[in-house]
């Protein structure tokens, strides 16, 4: 029987998130192959690192800062234990909206206009904004989000001089830097990856918000924040697009494991990245486990896959360390 040590919660501002991911993965795990080990990391960061040395593989199930930004991947990297989900480079630069996105661009994939500010910085005016973004004059919103966090947290739409200032304030309790993007008129697409070093692509999701956008509220409050279109009603071709692309972003990022692709149909057949979740929710709503189901594996085989894939990178690993030695 393996062990696997289910470690949840954590520091981050998606701390109920997990909670909730967490209890829909030890519920579908197969009993007759694992055994879970709950390991809860509390609010304040307080958890039994301990624990760990009992389990022969762990699902970090941690959303955000100090769980899906590398940190917790580099603490079992170091302990020597096999983990699910990318490891700390591709944890890293999947989380930081900036940094991601800036390579996804120099990778040619895809992106839409944004600015990086600083907190230290001073706060650019809306005429500024629009000026770089070249919405100038267009009556258009930007989004402003916090360049490290997730599940919508701390984002907003923002259409005036007032509204900019007061979501640049709330995004700067989340992270020292926030990221402003043009406005990117489009279909909501999302595609889950799974896989190492040969990646697969499930068929799409799309998301229709009933919101202004897909906000926390839309996501996880709200019951009717959104349809959820799975799979998304496309053609052909153009979900091979989407694949495609959503496996180039997977590895481009240096991902492993699993991740889920978030973009953009424009209305002309353009597809625009918008960034990538390294552990995308596992709640019983979420979009990753139900566009695997779509794809014809069900939420317990792909927990078992994914623990399968974590344990098969880490023999990779230690092979290609013992042959350097």
């Amino acid at each position: 029987m393996i062990k696997v040590g289910i470690l949840f919660g954590g520091k981050s501002a998606e701390h109920e998130i997990s909670l909730l991911s967490a209890g829909n993965v030890v519920d579908a795990l197969d009993k007759s192959k694992f055994e879970p080990i709950l390991i809860k990391i509390d609010k304040s960061g307080k958890w039994n690192f301990n624990d760990i040395f009992s389990c022969d593989v762990v699902f970090p199930i941690l959303h955000g800062p100090f769980g899906e930004d590398g940190t917790i991947q580099g603490l079992l990297k170091l302990a020597d234990i096999p983990f699910v989900g990318p490891s700390v480079l591709g944890s890293a630069v999947g989380m930081d909206k900036d940094v991601m996105k800036r390579l996804l661009r120099d990778a040619g994939i895809p992106i839409g206009k944004f600015i990086v500010v600083q907190k230290h910085e001073k706060f650019p005016s809306l005429a500024e904004v629009e000026l770089i973004l070249g919405s100038a004059g267009n009556d258009t919103p930007i989004f402003i989000k916090p360049a490290n966090m997730g599940s919508s947290v701390g984002i907003n739409k923002v259409r005036n001089e007032a509204e900019l200032t007061a979501a640049l304030k709330e995004a700067f309790l989340y992270d020292t830097k926030v990221i402003i993007e043009e406005f990117i008129s489009g279909r909501e697409i999302e595609c889950a990856v799974l896989g190492n070093e040969e990646p697969e692509a499930s068929l799409p999701g799309e998301i229709i918000p009933t919101h202004d956008f897909y906000s926390y509220d839309a996501k996880y409050i709200d019951d009717n924040g959104a349809a959820l279109e799975i799979p998304a009603k496309l053609d052909v071709q153009t979900t091979k697009r989407i694949q495609e692309l959503a496996r180039n972003v997977f590895k481009v990022l240096n991902c492993e494991g699993l991740s889920r692709v978030d973009l953009f149909l424009k209305d002309d057949g353009e597809l625009v990245v918008n960034e990538i979740n390294t552990m995308p929710g596992f709640t019983k709503i979420s979009m990753y486990p139900k566009m695997w189901e779509a794809s014809g594996l069900s939420y317990t085989d792909l927990i078992t896959r994914l623990i399968e894939l974590a344990i098969s990178r880490f023999e990779r690993d230690k092979q290609l360390k013992t042959s350097k030695l």
